[in-house]
């Protein structure tokens, strides 16, 4: 009798699972409907950038119930990313979960963090199309669905330029994600070991140990800075044996670092020069898989190749039916709404302001970025308190003052324990320009600052005590 009551009870946690049976053909095209009366209006924040989670941070989760909408679930906080490529930092220090940054998003039933690409917007219905990011053989199908907003927020960035040069996409390796420092890391790492392997020629080993940077903007200067620290103080420390092939080459069409003082400009390009960088003048005109073209014909042999020649707006943003601004950005006004619809507004690297506002096109800058997250989430949170946070309720509000943006300054890594600080707020004022240790100091302490969290702050000042007592981690992992 035991033995059957055994048997029923098993039966029984069987059958309880029957519902989940994959026989059932599920709607693969649901969705967040529209907000309801008795629920809060919905934002709807397409990206996690500076300015998406500068803005998913501001908002009042009090007024709204807050929907993100991204191919990766974290920030990045770009100005470090460099120092992960060598393992000055590792790579959790410079990612910032957006459950973290809107905690709301992991805790109210209303909010959402949705791991998607968004694939269209329906403004008049105010309705935008997501299909989900998967990744690998092993995963899910891609999955559609729709999201009704009640404001929307393009916050998308924008992608590496590459001026429609050949082979780039195929051969180099950007600079602007988490991963793209881990398959930089791996690539140099491997070619390190690879060189040293018997039968490898000097031709190759040359080859393999040349690492060559395109684009002589702040990323591509402080990732040479970085090469260069990694080479003196861990590369001939540590491979002996291939210590003089290893070398870096940043090649640059006009000025390193074009927006900085003259005199800093000057001396980086010394500062540079002094830690083994070779600095080339010339424009790239093709990319083979082991080396490149420039335009009066030089063939450059690399074993790692980086590409840093600035942004502009993706395919997606291109393709939207909105008016466009200055190098094909979605236009806005001078509150930052996309004019010709209603409710959408955009901000960051995918966003510029419409020639009739007057205003000068903004640089392709976190701190612009932010700025314009921490303004639209203000202005946001304005108009749900003055109830009109619902589709269609704001045509007739006041929104105040309008988006100003004053420049900050810019600070630039160069290598060697020295960086560069220019205060000026644009190239024809006057202002505090500053270089060498005290400059590097003021870097270190100004990012360290600007992390978002206590706990990643926490990493990158362990990390860096880290590496200055004990030298950098050269584990290929």
């Amino acid at each position: 009798m035991s033995w059957f009551r055994h048997l029923s009870s098993k039966t029984h946690r069987f059958t309880s699972l029957s519902r989940f049976s994959t026989s059932t053909v599920p709607v693969r095209h649901a969705g967040l409907g529209p907000t309801k009366a008795h629920e809060k209006p919905r934002v709807v924040v397409l990206g996690s950038g500076w300015a998406g989670c500068r803005l998913m941070k501001g908002l009042d989760p009090k007024i709204y119930d807050i929907v993100c909408v991204s191919p990766r679930n974290h920030m990045v906080f770009t100005p470090l990313l460099a120092s992960t490529c060598v393992g000055t930092l590792e790579f959790r220090t410079v990612a910032e979960p957006i459950a973290r940054i809107q905690p709301t998003i992991s805790r109210e039933p209303g909010s959402y963090f949705f791991l998607a690409n968004c694939t269209a917007i329906d403004a008049p219905n105010h309705v935008v199309q997501c299909e989900s990011v998967t990744e690998g053989t092993r995963t899910l199908d891609p999955w559609k669905f729709t999201i009704s907003y009640d404001k929307l927020v393009i916050a998308l960035g924008a992608q590496p330029t590459t001026f429609g040069i050949h082979g780039v996409y195929e051969h180099a390796i950007f600079l602007r994600e988490v991963y793209h420092a881990q398959e930089i890391r791996r690539k140099l790492l491997l070619n390190l070991m690879m060189s040293d392997v018997p039968g490898i020629g000097e031709e190759e080993k040359k080859r393999l140990l040349h690492c060559v940077v395109v684009g002589g903007g702040p990323t591509g200067v402080e990732f040479s800075g970085e090469l260069s620290d990694f080479i003196v103080r861990d590369v001939r420390e540590r491979y002996s044996h291939v210590k003089d092939y290893i070398h870096v080459t940043l090649i640059e069409a006009n000025e390193i670092l074009s927006s900085f003082d003259v005199r800093l400009r000057q001396y980086a390009t010394k500062q540079l020069t002094k830690s083994g960088v070779q600095l080339v003048r010339g424009i790239v005109k093709d990319v083979k898989e082991k080396k490149i073209i420039l335009n009066d014909g030089t063939e450059v042999p690399y074993g790692l190749l980086v590409w840093s020649t600035g942004v502009g707006p993706s395919a997606f943003v291109q393709s939207l039916d909105f008016p466009k601004s200055h190098g094909g950005r979605i236009g806005t006004d001078e509150w930052l709404r996309v004019p010709t619809v209603e409710d959408i507004f955009s901000i960051g690297d995918c966003s510029g302001f419409l020639e009739s506002t007057g205003k000068q096109p903004l640089p392709a800058l976190a701190q612009v970025a932010e700025r314009q997250g921490k303004y639209l989430a203000i202005l946001l949170n304005k108009i749900g308190k003055a109830n009109g946070g619902r589709a269609n309720s704001a045509k007739d509000l006041d929104f105040g003052d309008q988006f100003v943006y004053k420049h900050l300054g810019s600070m630039a890594s160069i290598g060697s324990y020295k960086a560069l600080v220019d205060l000026r707020q644009s190239k024809e004022t006057k202002g505090l320009s500053l270089a060498g240790f005290v400059s590097w100091f003021i870097w270190r302490s100004a990012y360290l600052t600007r992390v978002i969290s206590w706990r990643n702050r926490f990493y990158v000042a362990i990390n860096w005590a880290t590496t200055f007592v004990f030298g950098r981690d050269i584990s290929r992992i």
